[in-house]
C-alpha cells in the first residue's frame, strides 16, 4: 500500500504517451527520494525505456522466475556522472510489493547497486520481492512507487517489438516532472 501522507506524483512523458506514478516517500523513502532528486535535476528528460522482458513470447529463457516489466534509463550523454548507489530497501521492510504498475528500482546482482534505472511491473511480479527467486540472491528489487494513470502506455510499450529484450526502437522519455506533491 502507498503512503499516501508522503506520496509525490511524477508525470513520465514519453513518445508512446504519459505515465503518471505516485512515488511513495513513506515507506521507501531513501529510494524514492534518489529517483526524486533524478527527477528534479532533469536527468530521465531525454532517457528510454529500452528493455522489455515478457513471458509472452517468452524472451527470458535462461531465468527459472519469469516476469514482464519494462525498464527504462537515464539520458547518459547529458548525464554522465551519476550519484553512489541508493542503499537498498526491500520489500520485507518497506511493505511495498510488485504488483501490477508497481515502480522499482533495477539493479546489479549486488545489493546497494542501483541508481537511476527503474521498470514498471505488467501483472503481479511476486518473484521480484525480498524472498523471490528473480534475483540470485533472493533479495529482490526495491520497490517505490505505483503507476496511477498510464497503464495503457506501459503495455503498449511491453508490446513494442524488440530483440533480446531490447526495444527497436526504444521509447523516448521527452520529460519527468513532479506534478503533485
Amino acid at each position: 500500500m502507498i503512503g499516501l501522507l508522503a506520496a509525490v506524483i511524477v508525470a513520465i512523458t514519453t513518445t508512446a504517451g504519459e505515465i503518471d506514478v505516485r512515488v511513495d516517500s513513506a515507506l521507501a523513502p531513501r529510494t524514492a527520494a534518489n529517483f526524486l532528486s533524478y527527477v528534479r535535476r532533469g536527468f530521465f528528460d531525454g532517457g528510454t525505456f529500452f528493455r522489455t522482458v515478457t513471458t509472452q513470447p517468452d524472451n527470458q529463457p535462461h531465468n527459472r522466475a519469469k516476469i514482464d516489466v519494462i525498464q527504462a534509463t537515464h539520458n547518459a550523454a547529458a548525464h554522465p556522472h551519476l550519484d553512489p548507489p541508493v542503499v537498498f530497501e526491500p520489500t520485507s521492510v518497506t511493505g511495498l510489493r510488485h504488483r501490477d504498475g508497481t515502480v522499482s528500482m533495477a539493479r546489479d546482482a549486488a545489493l546497494n547497486t542501483a541508481q537511476t534505472d527503474f521498470f514498471i511491473c505488467i501483472g503481479n511480479q511476486p518473484s521480484l520481492d525480498d524472498g523471490g527467486l528473480r534475483s540470485k540472491d533472493h533479495r529482490g528489487f526495491a520497490a517505490f512507487g505505483q503507476v496511477v494513470r498510464g497503464m495503457a502506455v506501459v503495455r503498449r510499450i511491453h508490446a513494442a517489438p524488440q530483440h533480446d529484450q531490447q526495444l527497436t526502437p526504444p521509447f523516448t522519455i521527452v520529460r519527468a516532472r513532479i506534478v503533485a506533491q
